[in-house]
């Protein structure tokens, strides 16, 4: 790379961001200093020992279409991709998606000793030592061939330039025909249209979680001519042969597309028409300064700040996007694949985009509240990318991948995302037709029926005893159809969601609708056991599961035991403090499970896959994955406020501090929801109920930094920032004493939309010691109300 020319694009953004923040702020140039680039602060190997595959990403947009970056491990969707541990590149590819992969490739140096074992012997070592990541460029150097390489990307095109020895053959394996990932690469062509572009597809094979073939089209242009194609018979994979007399960096450009090779041409031509590669790098960090550059933070340390951004930067990839930059799609959801056309503005653009994404399941603790507030136009466009299923499917999903529905995981999870979407005042046409759509996966015939992966039935989501009897039995009598049939957990989660349909039901009008939902969503009462004080499987004759243990993994409950799900009741948790006997009882309960916790690590292991070890499963709360992950902000709503800020504060630093490709998440970022979480925790706001009730309500927690500015959406709310103070702020002083917004105090440690959203400033005095029994009367008296 031509880093001078690089610098002096970078010097000259700076500078322009300096000289407007000096426009508007003259009177108070004395403190004025050159804006932060953001992008430099986030560390993207955070947690990439046990990453999977669409975990990292560094040449990279926010949900770009194109995941470019090198993949160490290939085989299976859980411990590959870019694993920092292995020191061997097998290739660099394009899609990094759920249940996606595609379009791998790798610069090579052909001679006699390699010329006829180079597709089956290609792989090259590589060093971290010389190895430079940032948000939308990777660069590395393969010591076999000695290549220097470097990546960037558009959102739908992948920009790689190589810089191979001096009079060496140069050339690019493309790997088409692989295992790659989550699913197997085949029947992989590759045409020369010109001596300078070639053109090709790859099919992605089926697998349990995308029951149908997907194909990506993919166009390529090179900057030097092409002196030859070969085809292996064995592998059926291609090497590129290049001509390049005056050993110039070869230049490549990649536009991928799901629909056909002339959109992916016209995604290439639309997005990078030119050959400085520079300027797409620069463009890329412009464009991640941008939207890290929402939330401003203050105070910390200087880690503290690098892993909120990296947090923060999680929480806007991982979700893909498959629309064409002329609005073509891919539509699996029928008996036959077509091509859809999403709905144009009056410039002739897409009004939004089409997305691939793994479940919303835990989304309304995390992307919720953090897209819903500070990235409300990326909310509101998966809204509308997953009311496009509907319309070409008959069903909103819960997860989709190639176009299609995967059934992943249980229940009806992205009601929530609609729902609050709405409340925010987001999605505000079509509020009947989008009702209807969803009320359709809360009835028989929904997506509630199935449990995860079941594609071809409708008995393992157990929805028809749920509506019959009030709680999904387990086990199901007809027997195994998916994943995830514990029957507790889908009664608790099937509660939870009737409940926020019914928030838009009242909103509406829907009066009978409202009360049915409503009453439906009281059947967590239902699972729980008295006797025990936890919640409980039972069969389909109401008996108890019997040999109980609230600390065992998976028996009942959805990737959780009995001691974390217990608490999975956001929408009533008054309701559940009551069955336990009391605010009081309940808080000293969930108080122990934390002390427990707190000895573990919070975590179940570092991984996901040593959830299940005897070592980690027993764990009473756990911040590795979602079921749980909202239990620290449950004190707020039965009367401890003061435990809320402790044990947050407590999970931050043990769980989500720190950098480091070892540990991160500890078990499994899941596409943007725990790096949102992260996020949420460290500026001390939080949604329990998903933000579905009207003009939704944020708990307050325990802010890490002195100062957050959110710079609000001007075209969706009326002033430009909400600011965060919290003043004697300290690692000791973590309780909030007394607040004030906008100078006059704020009761309840809770705050709505509207207060939020119409900007001002929240004032948190910080102790190190908690508030007076009086507020914390008050708060009950709120969480009662």
């Amino acid at each position: 790379m031509n880093y001078n020319k690089l610098y002096i694009r970078i010097f000259v953004y700076l500078s322009l961001g300096f000289m407007a923040s000096c426009i508007g702020n003259a009177k108070t140039t004395d403190s004025l200093s050159e804006p932060e680039s953001l992008s430099d602060l986030v560390y993207p190997a955070l947690d990439t020992e046990n990453s999977r595959w669409f975990y990292f990403s560094s040449a990279s947009r926010p949900f770009g279409m194109v995941n470019l970056n090198p993949d160490t491990e290939i085989e299976g969707a859980w411990g590959s991709g870019y694993r920092y541990k292995t020191d061997t590149i097998k290739g660099f590819s394009h899609i990094h998606a759920w249940q996606m992969s595609g379009v791998s490739v790798m610069p090579v140096t052909i001679s006699v000793t390699n010329r006829g074992t180079i597709y089956k012997d290609f792989y090259s070592k590589f060093s971290h030592q010389t190895e430079k990541i940032s948000p939308g460029y990777h660069y590395l150097e393969l010591d076999r061939y000695q290549i220097k390489t470097e990546l960037t990307s558009t959102t739908r095109v992948g920009f790689h330039q190589y810089a191979f020895p001096e009079n060496s053959n140069a050339a690019i394996l493309f790997n088409l025909n692989t295992m790659l990932g989550p699913c197997e690469n085949m029947d992989g062509e590759l045409t020369r249209n010109n001596y300078r572009e070639l053109s090709g597809k790859v099919v992605m094979k089926p697998t349990h979680r995308r029951p149908k073939p997907f194909t990506v089209f993919f166009k390529v242009q090179l900057n030097t001519d092409i002196a030859s194609i070969e085809q292996d018979e064995k592998t059926g994979n291609y090497l590129v042969n290049l001509t390049n007399p005056n050993n110039t960096e070869v230049l490549m450009k990649v536009g991928i597309s799901y629909t056909s090779i002339e959109n992916a041409t016209y995604n290439l031509q639309n997005e990078i028409p030119h050959w400085d590669f520079e300027e797409v790098v620069f463009q890329s960090k412009k464009q991640w300064n941008g939207l890290l550059g929402r939330i401003k933070v203050e105070g910390g340390s200087e880690t503290d700040r690098k892993r909120f951004y990296t947090d923060l930067w999680h929480a806007l990839q991982g979700r893909r996007i498959i629309s064409d930059a002329n609005g073509a799609y891919p539509d699996n959801t029928g008996a036959a694949f077509r091509v859809g056309q999403l709905p144009l503005d009056e410039n002739g653009k897409p009004k939004f985009n089409h997305y691939n994404s793994d479940s919303f399941w835990g989304a309304q603790w995390t992307i919720n509240t953090l897209w819903g507030l500070v990235y409300p136009e990326i909310k509101k466009e998966f809204v509308y990318s997953l009311l496009q299923y509907q319309k070409d499917g008959g069903m909103i999903p819960r997860g989709p991948s190639g176009g299609n529905y995967t059934f992943v995981m249980t229940g009806s999870s992205s009601t929530p995302f609609i729902v609050s979407a709405i409340q925010e005042g987001l999605i505000t046409e079509d509020l009947e037709d989008i009702y209807k759509a969803l009320k359709k996966n809360h009835m028989l015939g929904g997506i509630m029926e199935r449990a995860g992966y079941e594609h071809k039935t409708n008995f393992g989501g157990g929805f028809k005893y749920y509506v019959e009897n009030g709680f999904v039995p387990y086990p199901i009598p007809e027997g195994e159809f998916g994943g995830h049939q514990d029957g507790a957990g889908q009664t608790m989660e099937y509660a939870y969601q009737d409940w926020t349909l019914a928030q838009l039901a009242k909103r509406l009008g829907h009066t009978n609708d409202y009360k049915y939902f409503l009453r439906r969503s009281g059947n967590f009462k239902n699972v729980y056991d008295s006797s025990t004080g936890w919640m409980r499987p039972k069969n389909l004759a109401g008996e108890w599961y019997e040999n109980f243990d609230p600390y065992q993994h998976r028996v009942g409950f959805v990737e959780a035991n009995s001691a974390q799900a217990t608490w999975f009741v956001p929408h009533d948790l008054p309701g559940l403090a009551k069955l336990m006997g009391g605010q009081e009882l309940a808080a000293e309960k969930l108080n122990k499970q934390f002390e427990t916790a707190e000895t573990m690590g919070f975590t179940a292991g570092t991984s996901h896959d040593v959830e299940e070890h005897p070592e980690y499963r027993r764990i009473p709360i756990n911040y590795g994955n979602q079921p749980s992950i909202q239990t620290a902000y449950v004190f707020n709503e039965i009367g401890r406020p003061d435990l809320t800020q402790y044990w947050t504060r407590k999970v931050v630093k043990k769980t989500f501090s720190g950098l480091s490709p070892s540990t991160g998440y500890n078990g499994d970022e899941d596409q943007g929801l725990m790096g949102s979480l992260a996020v949420l925790m460290k500026m001390g706001l939080f949604q329990m109920n998903g933000g579905v009730d009207e003009d939704p309500e944020y708990q307050i927690g325990s802010p890490i930094f002195d100062k957050i500015s959110i710079e609000l959406n001007p075209d969706y709310y009326t002033n430009p920032t909400f600011v965060i103070e919290s003043v004697n702020n300290s690692d000791e002083n973590l309780y909030v004493n007394d607040m004030l917004l906008d100078d006059l105090p704020l009761q309840g440690y809770v705050i709505r939309h509207s207060q939020i959203t119409k900007g001002g400033k929240l004032v948190l005095q910080m102790s190190n010691t908690p508030s007076s029994e009086e507020d914390v009367r008050t708060a009950q008296i709120n969480a009662n109300r």
